[in-house]
């Protein structure tokens, strides 16, 4: 038909799904990010009435002049642009030239924040791509990340009339390429500093624990990242412990925090501290665990305090992307 709008077709899409970040440090955009992320059920599972105004009277009230000082420690002023989502963005970029391919389109989302899902699929559909590749950063199985993922692409795709065929890349806390990186960021810190760590603490973000409790497998997956790292990195011995607790209720033990209270008086005077569970450097690591962290173990009596970085976008880390996202692609 002559007036049939033109549809391009035959191409795959790859999006890269990392949890989320501020626009910038004003406290409008740190209210916005927050009240989109702490709204989410899979993220607060309370009543959804009740939180709905402790939410807004509360939390969204005073909280974000916290979050912001916190992110203003960490912005990227020169890029104008949080860590979170410049290593995110980098990844895909890298990523698309490693894989070069003119039937690939391959894009980074956010599952709170911009760019958001639905905003990338919608683009992704629109340069023809058929087929659908979602990669939550999240190398542990969490339903508070990667189930959140899941659901709002599926929403997405509800609303769409041509659905594309999808493909969610599951959990990867056991591939070897992982375990492979993380140990030679391990090796590679330790090369650089002048002393000798008597322990590496490997914090993970907590959750809940009535989230365990219920059958969220995350603790076990974290648990097994960090005896995997241990069997390949036997020079040091790997505690874990868990971060990012929020409210008064329990969460999964030992806490990070507390841990870096404590190890002064056990005699663990020089600690590197590594963050598995994230993809890319963000609030979390470079201002709590960096900066909070340091301060807590130095004035506990510590005396040597690293962190290791995330693996960002290096090479072993865009290798490993590269090497989950190859195996769902249809090959023609």
């Amino acid at each position: 038909m002559k007036d049939h709008p033109e549809v391009k077709f035959g191409k795959t899409g790859i999006i890269l799904v990392n949890l989320g970040t501020p626009d910038s440090t004003s406290w409008w955009d740190i209210r916005k990010y927050l009240k989109e992320f702490l709204s989410d059920n899979r993220v607060i599972e309370v009543n959804p009435i009740v939180w709905k105004i402790i939410l807004n009277l509360f939390i969204l009230t005073f909280r974000p002049s916290k979050t912001a000082k916190a992110y203003k420690e960490i912005w990227m002023k020169d890029k104008n642009m949080s860590p979170l989502r410049y290593y995110t963005q980098m990844q895909a970029q890298k990523l698309k030239k490693e894989i070069s391919n003119k039937e690939i389109e391959i894009d980074y989302a956010m599952r709170y924040g911009n760019p958001s899902i639905k905003k990338v699929l919608t683009n992704l559909q629109n340069k023809g791509c058929e087929n659908i590749i979602i990669l939550p950063l999240y190398p542990q199985y969490a339903a508070p990340t990667t189930a959140t993922v899941c659901d709002e692409v599926y929403r997405c795709l509800m609303k769409m009339r041509w659905q594309p065929s999808l493909q969610i890349i599951p959990h990867y806390e056991s591939e070897p390429l992982y375990i492979d990186a993380l140990v030679k960021s391990i090796d590679k810190k330790i090369n650089e500093i002048n002393w000798s760590p008597d322990l590496i603490v490997a914090s993970y973000h907590g959750i809940p624990k009535k989230y365990f409790q219920k059958g969220d497998p995350y603790q076990c997956y974290c648990q097994k990242t960090s005896r995997l790292i241990s069997e390949k990195f036997n020079k040091v011995p790997i505690q874990t412990t868990f971060q990012s607790r929020f409210g008064p209720q329990e969460w999964l033990k030992p806490y990070t925090d507390k841990a870096f209270e404590n190890l002064p008086s056990e005699g663990k005077n020089n600690i590197l501290v590594i963050c598995p569970g994230f993809s890319s450097d963000c609030v979390e690591t470079l201002e709590e665990i960096a900066i909070q962290g340091k301060n807590t173990f130095l004035n506990s009596g510590g005396k040597n305090f690293e962190i290791i970085p995330c693996l960002n976008d290096n090479s072993d880390h865009i290798n490993l992307l590269k090497t989950l996202v190859t195996r769902y692609i249809v090959k023609k």
